[in-house]
């Protein structure tokens, strides 16, 4: 199983520890580091410095949402950064939820996710592969654009650019169960939410029968302490406000999952409480019981047995969530 160093998203402003740690974990053997994006900081230009300031280490957006860009701007960012960092980019796409994709990127969620999902990665390889002009007659991405308001001057173009590596490996978000199975059959890898080694069966059959070389990387906090409560607060704050606030009320992708995951009434009422305005209440209802089988929290003994369940299952990369270096050394210790 390998290392990866998570790094998320901006809170208020640029986090100055993130070089640091991502030149740290190189020193230390992780084979990757992974920025994100929600509505404020994007995932592409941290992890273009990073790659400035590192030389070994891949580099990973976990993830870079859909909405955000068209697939060829996707596309585009992806071989850019893998040229300039010496073929060392992963592109890890999300959809993101009708919340983000309508309030924050002002465009209608796809009625169709999946197919919305498919049509994206298949112009993202063509483009990757640089074969041809990128074509696709697609519900939801067409190239060339033929809409109702067309000029009808469109044309199929193929990238100037070449590609340093046209299988560039893309990994996707999936939650669903069918979203994961159409994972497993367009994508190189998976980045799941909430990974429980007690409880792949939430995601659905799909994750019994991976392809072979197929990467499953989640993210999970990790951090070695003594005080177990303290330790998992950072992770009930984290679920608070995605359960809670990462969606609606009528539609809300992590709360389903949380749901399918055995905790159903917790996910609602965390939702309740969050909506409600009682935020420090909503984090509180985050049981501890599914923070904890989420992470890697705990004294060093306690994360070293935990972490081999997490090795006997599906799992190929593990994103460690942290910013505090003496728990990548241990990760690092006890994973070698």
């Amino acid at each position: 199983m390998r290392l990866g160093l998570a790094l998320g998203y901006w809170g208020r402003g640029p986090s100055p520890g993130h070089v640091e740690l991502a030149r740290e974990a190189e020193r230390l053997g992780y084979d990757s580091v992974w920025t994100a994006e929600s509505w404020g900081s994007d995932a592409f230009t941290p992890l273009t410095w990073i790659a400035a300031h590192t030389s070994t280490i891949g580099l990973g957006t976990a993830v870079a949402q859909m909405a955000a860009r068209s697939p060829t701007t996707t596309a585009m960012h992806a071989l850019t950064l893998d040229h300039l960092s010496g073929g060392r980019m992963t592109l890890g796409l999300g959809l993101s939820g009708p919340q983000v994709v309508e309030g924050w990127y002002g465009r209608p969620f796809p009625a169709s996710p999946l197919t919305a999902t498919r049509e994206y990665v298949d112009v993202v390889r063509q483009v990757l592969r640089r074969e041809g002009p990128v074509e696709l007659d697609g519900r939801f991405h067409a190239h060339p654009y033929r809409g109702p308001d067309a000029t009808g001057l469109g044309r199929a173009l193929k990238p100037i650019t070449h590609p340093l590596r046209p299988g560039l490996p893309v990994l996707l978000g999936a939650e669903g169960p069918r979203n994961v199975a159409q994972t497993a059959r367009i994508a190189d890898g998976w980045l799941p939410l909430y990974w429980s080694p007690d409880r792949p069966d939430a995601y659905g059959p799909a994750v019994a029968e991976l392809p072979k070389g197929f990467r499953v990387a989640p993210m999970a906090r990790v951090r070695v302490c003594d005080d177990l409560t303290e330790g998992l607060l950072p992770v009930k704050a984290m679920l608070g406000f995605y359960i809670g606030g990462m969606g609606h009320a009528r539609r809300n992708f992590h709360a389903d999952l949380m749901a399918r995951m055995g905790y159903e009434e917790e996910a609602r009422r965390i939702q309740e409480l969050f909506l409600a305005g009682r935020r420090e209440d909503a984090v509180l209802a985050v049981p501890d019981a599914f923070a904890d089988e989420i992470s890697l929290v705990g004294p060093r003994e306690r994360i070293a047995e935990r972490l081999e369940r997490w090795r006997e299952g599906p799992v190929t990369d593990l994103l460690a969530l942290t910013p505090d270096p003496h728990t990548l050394r241990v990760l690092a210790e006890l994973n070698s």
